[in-house]
Order: structure tokens, then sequence, then C-alpha cells
């Protein structure tokens, strides 16, 4: 079999780099060559955010990378991800270090079905998650994220019809804090819904002074326990606006990297997965898809400007929509 094959097969390039090379300067060195950018999800590896034109959440990258005047967007995330960078940037060249970097959440919510939910629900309009893929995006009225779905939510009279996908647990907390009845996909994140009460009990119970940081694709019992929840954005900015304090972090752990980084004196304690009695379980609660990201695949994806990430003409049209109408809600 062909390299090239070899590498289609497998969804990324696997070539190893000569011995010596500095992997953060060739890759800065080639963004330069290329005019090439890389975005980096929070929750990808500290040494790949540290590398990063830019690091935040999936439709704030998306954004800014359609701001610049990069010719090609590496995104450093998963793969629902590229594909909005690809929406909004239908003239760059968008890569993906790793096309087997998928989402739980968006795979839990496959267009088919959501199409086929609509037609069994008329009259009902639909919210999605921007954690969707874009063909799920082309099928929705509006987009939101966790930052700013309760505003999107209140714009719409208290007895539209609405559909709320895919992530179960940040329709529930919506509808909670709106007094609303949406209907609600039965989706969810798989890191954030390993979080368990007793374990935050436990460091609350070693560390009482620490305050409690949740994301609302957390079980209901766990925002329960929490001081303050809110996106990732949301939640590193009440940590770097409150630096004299502690925190007990229930979202995946690669947020810690950049909150240490803003707030060196500040203690963070991530919460551990739940685990059955007996059992060992890590430190932290980890995104298995977001850490296929390596320098190393930046590296080779930039140097043979593959794989590439393409999102069909028709299909773009439509998932561009609710985007918009979202910025325009906001």
């Amino acid at each position: 079999m062909k390299l090239k094959e070899q590498w289609m097969k497998q969804g990324f390039i696997n070539e190893p780099a000569a011995e010596g090379t500095d992997l953060k300067a060739e890759i800065r060195r080639m963004c330069e060559e290329k005019n090439a950018i890389v975005l980096a999800h929070y929750y990808t590896h500290g040494e790949i955010q540290d590398c990063a034109d830019f690091i935040g959440d999936s439709l704030a990258l998306a954004r800014k990378a359609a701001e610049t005047d990069a010719k090609i967007i590496v995104m450093c995330g998963v793969h629902f991800m590229a594909e909005t960078c690809k929406i909004l940037s239908p003239e760059k060249l968008v890569l993906c270090p790793d096309l087997n970097a998928g989402c739980s959440l968006a795979d839990s919510c496959k267009a088919e079905d959501l199409k086929k939910y609509k037609e069994e629900h008329p009259g009902y309009q639909v919210i999605s998650y921007v954690n969707t893929t874009a063909a799920v995006k082309a099928l929705t009225d509006v987009v939101v994220t966790s930052g700013n779905a309760k505003k999107i939510v209140d714009t719409f009279p208290k007895d539209a019809k609405l559909i709320f996908g895919p992530d179960y647990n940040l329709g529930s907390y919506i509808n909670s804090i709106t007094g609303r009845n949406m209907l609600l996909w039965q989706g969810g994140c798989h890191v954030h819904e390993r979080f368990s009460v007793p374990e935050i009990l436990k460091l609350k119970e070693a560390h009482p002074k620490a305050l409690v940081l949740a994301h609302p694709e957390c079980k209901g019992p766990v925002l329960a326990v929490a001081d303050v929840v809110g996106s990732t954005a949301v939640l590193l900015k009440y940590a770097t606006e409150h630096p004299e304090k502690d925190y007990i972090v229930a979202t995946e752990a690669g947020i810690l990297h950049e909150m240490q980084r803003q707030c060196p004196t500040t203690l963070f304690y991530p919460v551990p997965p739940e685990v059955s009695e007996g059992s060992i379980g890590c430190h932290c609660n980890e995104c298995d898809y977001m850490k296929m990201n390596s320098l190393l695949k930046i590296y080779n994806t930039l140097k043979y400007e593959w794989p590439t990430v393409e999102v069909d003409e028709a299909i773009a049209k439509e998932a561009v929509k609710p985007i918009e109408r979202m910025l325009e809600l906001s």
C-alpha cells in the first residue's frame, strides 16, 4: 500500500520527524512560511496551547480564524470544530491533525435522526448546541454556545415550541433557569457525564475554602453543588478575576493549563472521573478525542497540508444560517 493511502486509511500522518527536530519551532516556521494559523481548544495538551496562535472555545476560535488573512487553518480540537472553521472560512484550507478526533456529544445526534424527530414534532424550532456536525447545524434554526444559550432561549416567546439538543444536561439546566419546557435530545459528553457529587465532596472536605466551578454539560446534581456554573470561557474569566481564591474544577482538565498560566499563584483541583469502589482512578477527567492532537501530528499536517476538512457546499450554505442568527440575537 502506498504511503499516502496508508495515511488516508488511518486518518493522520504518522511519519516520525528527523532526530533533533524542534517541533514547536518548525510549526511556527511553517506557519509563517505558509501563512497558516494554529487554533487550540482549551482541552488540548498544554504544549499545543503554548504553540498555538489562538486558544479558546470552538466557535470563538472559528470566528477568530475567519477574521484573519491566514490561508491555512489548523484546528486542534475535534472534527466538528474543523467543520465550523470551514463553514465560516470556506475559502481557506482547513486542516485537522487527526480525522479520528470525534466527539461523543456530536455523535449522539445524527442528522438523519434529528430530521426524523423534527418531522414527528411539526411546529417546533430547533436550538442546537454548537457541539454538533455541520449536517445537524443545517437542520437547526439557531445555534447556541454554553455561554449564550440562556440569552438566546430567552429571545423566543414563552409559548414557543422548542427542541434543544444534543446535550441533555445543558438543555435541562437552561430549562431550570428559564422556566421553559423545551424538548431535550438525549445526548451527552462522555467527559462531563463522568463527574459526580461524591468526588466533588471529597475535594471539598480536603479544601473547604475552594469554590466549585462547573460546566453546564455536567449532570444536575453536580451543578447543584457548584458555586459558579458557566462555559469554559466563563469559568476561566471568573478564576482570573478572583485569583485570590482556590478552585475545584468540574470540566475537562485541559482548561487548568490556561487557568494556571493566567493565575500562577492560584490552586486548582481537577475533579476526577467517577470511579467504582475499590478501583484506582486517575486524578483528571480528560477527553480522549482532544488528546489525539499532538505536536508531531500538527507538524506533519502543516508539512503535507493534509488531512483536510471539507463541508458539502449545500450543507454549508444551510449550516451557516443558524450561526448567523445566533450572532444577530446575541
